[in-house]
């Protein structure tokens, strides 16, 4: 069960770790929410959880909790800039349906 990271998502990633002068990695995960049932969790972590599973990618350590990373197996979070928008996206293989804004979705 592997997450990965584009190129360019690690390297925003590195360069927010860097900016804020802290952090072992990025924390991803999956909580109930939204319209379609499920939304992401990202945020920055600054130590690990004895249960977290730990995934290097492009130079970024990535901290799942067990039942979040059942469903984010495969995904590839990418930052995309599209006009004037910026941001991460989840390219998630195990969403079955997602809400028109992205924020949530359903596996």
């Amino acid at each position: 069960m592997s997450i990965t990271l584009s190129a360019t998502a690690a390297e925003r990633v590195q360069q927010f770790l860097k900016n804020r002068g802290k952090g072992i990695g990025l924390r991803l995960g999956v909580r109930t929410s939204g319209c379609s049932g499920m939304a992401y969790v990202m945020e920055f972590a600054d130590t690990a959880n004895s249960e977290d599973v730990i995934i290097e990618t492009q130079g970024v350590k990535v901290l799942i909790d067990p039942k979040s990373l059942v469903m984010l197996a495969g995904t590839e979070l990418d930052f995309v800039r599209e006009g004037l928008n910026e941001g991460f996206k989840f390219n998630n293989p195990n969403a079955k349906n997602q809400c028109g804004c992205g924020e949530s979705f359903n596996v």
